[in-house]
């Protein structure tokens, strides 16, 4: 399925090397599609705020999709509006967002190489990975996240 690699520049792979723009405001680059601006998602935009969430839904049993993902990229953009169903359907999931330029050096450490890439995570570990803007395979995997008991 879709997904575009990590960019070095503003030019979006998937889109052959169309320069998308300077504009890396996401929330403007969402609403153009009528996507997420979903309450159900938490926008990650610090480490601080990244481990925060984490060691909340580890305290209180959740377990967490996160979707790594980048304001220029169409498949991204493409996926946003199934991620913010998908988060106000399972609220026994937390659902995260990181954009790949807000933070590069998480990104890296997850070792993400094209957008959308989804982990999912059951007690503070890797479960499952998704990359590409799969549609289907993000519901498959998130209802199957959703009925794995709980190791507390």
């Amino acid at each position: 399925m879709g997904q575009c690699w990590s960019k070095i520049s503003k030019v979006c792979m998937c889109c052959r090397g169309k320069n998308i723009g300077a504009d890396n405001n996401k929330k403007n680059i969402q609403n153009e599609h009528g996507d997420c601006t979903c309450k159900d998602i938490h926008q990650i935009d610090s480490t601080q705020k990244w481990e925060e969430k984490l060691s909340e839904a580890n305290r209180d049993g959740k377990s967490i999709i996160v979707n790594f993902c980048s304001s220029w990229c169409a498949p991204s953009k493409s996926i946003a509006r199934t991620f913010c169903d998908l988060a106000e359907k399972y609220s026994s999931i937390v659902f995260l967002s990181v954009d790949i330029d807000e933070l590069g050096e998480l990104s890296s450490s997850w070792e993400v190489k094209s957008t959308p890439t989804f982990f999912f995570l059951k007690n503070g570990r890797q479960v499952d990975k998704l990359v590409g803007a799969d549609k289907r395979e993000l519901q498959k995997k998130t209802a199957a996240l959703s009925s794995l008991p709980n190791d507390s």
